[in-house]
């Protein structure tokens, strides 16, 4: 299927799928250096599709399809990609964001709660930035980005993650995790126990750290940060419909 674009108000063009279809719309947000393409957008458009529900699906700069150079980006900006794009839908969305979109799923949130009709995250990962990235780089590691402005740091995935000091400085920026977190919708936070990206403690501390009227976590044993075995889909549809059902309430 080919992709649409939009030009976002910072300039940037992001390419993005959108599936009509009833709302709320499911908006997926991906990962750190992931894409639209992903095996968990691509099925969940799927299933919306066979339901007739609207979805949406993205690349936020530097990342997939749409312009830009990923080394020049931070969560700053893919927020406001993020935010742009919701621009591209009318009414209420589903928020369904997967690591590094777990994270701006939630600065979306904080910023318009009354939009969000409903929010699912996988493997979250908010304040990574300076929570993974920071505190664990090393003295030299942290020299290097004070002075040459970025590092290399390897990757399960790939190429190494070249990391930058304006993505870590631009994360500090956003945190979520460090004033009150009120998450007023359907909230369903999942993660596996086997994840060597995020630690399971990063989503008891979300889910500890987070006020609302219906929050969940459900931890599913051995699931790694990829969760996107039949399993792990079939547990993220699970909670998409639970959100969806919970909002009609």
């Amino acid at each position: 299927m080919t992709h649409q674009t939009m030009t976002t108000d910072q300039g940037r063009t992001l390419a993005y799928h959108l599936n009509e279809g009833t709302g709320p719309t499911i908006v997926f947000l991906g990962g750190f250096k992931s894409d639209m393409a992903g095996t968990k957008a691509v099925h969940l458009e799927g299933w919306a599709r066979a339901q007739g529900r609207a979805f949406l699906r993205f690349d936020y700069s530097g990342h997939g399809e749409s312009s830009g150079d990923f080394e020049e980006g931070a969560i700053g900006d893919w927020a406001e990609d993020a935010a742009s794009i919701l621009s591209l839908v009318p009414g209420p969305v589903v928020l369904v964001g997967s690591s590094m979109g777990g994270w701006i799923s939630l600065l979306l949130t904080r910023a318009d709660p009354a939009r969000v009709a409903g929010l699912v995250t996988i493997a979250a990962a908010p304040d990574f930035t300076e929570d993974s990235m920071w505190a664990n780089a090393t003295a030299d590691q942290r020299h290097a980005l004070e002075t040459v402005g970025h590092i290399a740091l390897p990757s399960d995935y790939g190429a190494p993650y070249v990391i930058t000091r304006r993505l870590i400085e631009n994360g500090r920026e956003n945190l979520v995790l460090r004033a009150p977190l009120d998450l007023p919708m359907p909230t369903r936070f999942l993660q596996g126990t086997a994840d060597r990206d995020v630690d399971m403690s990063v989503a008891l501390r979300l889910l500890d750290h987070a006020s609302g009227p219906d929050i969940r976590l459900t931890l599913v044993k051995g699931a790694d940060h990829r969760f996107s075995d039949p399993t792990c889909l079939a547990t993220i549809e699970t909670a998409i419909a639970q959100v969806l059902e919970a909002g009609q309430g």
